[in-house]
This record gives structure tokens, C-alpha cells and sequence, in this order.
């Protein structure tokens, strides 16, 4: 086709609404809320794991499109998660970690290789090398988007405790 970039937008929408079709991130979402005792709530953990598997789709798309090798992608991805662990607290830490491998489950797989592979037989792409990486680029991108949830709510915390302070030094 003339306009392979389509693939690309059509890739995130799959993305995003394939990690609702996962039993497995229900659980997860269910064992986090009550683990943290709601603290982290189960809209805000299904967002950031549907953001991060649209990503990765988007970024596969791009890659079997423009021919971008994996490594390129990869690496400097793994490097950002691995990062962002010692400035999120531990908990968004493990349950990023875990996740990565939940949104990767037999729903994702069903539906994004044979997207994967059909878009880069259409693109003239070995197969082999750029279909089978979507699996690798969706377990990466929930450990980044979680940990950013995390980070998200580390600073809202930072954010109602100078404001307790606040309040507290104004009363004295």
C-alpha cells in the first residue's frame, strides 16, 4: 500500500482495547486493589497497562513499517524501566514487573501476531524477524507506564503532605 502508516494509529487501538480482553489483567487488578487497600485504584492500573500496550503496538507498527530493528527499541526501553525503579517506590516497581508479563498473555498473542505477522508480509518484512517482536515490546511498555503511575502518585503524595504541613504550621 501506499500508505502503510495507517497500520501504525490501528495497531494502538488494538492495543489499547486488547488489555480489557485479558483475564489476567482483571486479576491483577484485582489483587492490587486489594493488596494496597485501594490505594491504587483498579481504573488507573488498566489505564496505564492499555497506554503502555498501545504504545508498544504503535512503536511494533512503526518498526515493521520503517524497518527499524528491535534492539533499537529495546534496549533503550529496558534502560528507562530499569531507571525509573530507583525513583519509584517498590510497590509500583513489582507490580510494573508483573504486569509486563500479564499483558503479554494468550489475548495479546491471539490477536497481535497474526496483526504483526500479516503487517509485515504486507510491507515485504521478514517475518520472523519483525513479527514476533510485538510479544518482546508489549512486555516492556507496562513496566515504563506503570512506573510512571507510580511516580505520578509519589509526587501527588509529596504534593497533599506539604499541603498537611501547611495547614498544620497555619493552625499553630
Amino acid at each position: 500500500l501506499d500508505y502503510n502508516w495507517i497500520l501504525i494509529p490501528i495497531g494502538m487501538l488494538i492495543g489499547y482495547f486488547i488489555v480489557t480482553a485479558e483475564p489476567a489483567v482483571h486479576v491483577l487488578n484485582k489483587q492490587v486493589y486489594e493488596m494496597t487497600s485501594g490505594t491504587i485504584p483498579k481504573k488507573a492500573l488498566t489505564t496505564s497497562l492499555s497506554i503502555g500496550v498501545a504504545v508498544s503496538v504503535g512503536l511494533s507498527m512503526l518498526r515493521i513499517v520503517a524497518g527499524i530493528p528491535i534492539m533499537y527499541l529495546l534496549v533503550p526501553g529496558y534502560l528507562i524501566a530499569i531507571v525509573l525503579s530507583f525513583f519509584v517506590p517498590d510497590i509500583y516497581t513489582a507490580i510494573a514487573f508483573d504486569s509486563g508479563g500479564v499483558a503479554s498473555g494468550p489475548m495479546t498473542a491471539t490477536f497481535l501476531l497474526p496483526l504483526a505477522m500479516g503487517a509485515s508480509v504486507s510491507c515485504g518484512r521478514d517475518v520472523v524477524t519483525f513479527a514476533f517482536g510485538v510479544v518482546a515490546m508489549v512486555a516492556m511498555t507496562p513496566l515504563i507506564t506503570i512506573q510512571i503511575l507510580g511516580l505520578c502518585f509519589k509526587f501527588k503524595e509529596k504534593a497533599s503532605e506539604k499541603q498537611r504541613a501547611a495547614l498544620i504550621k497555619e493552625e499553630l
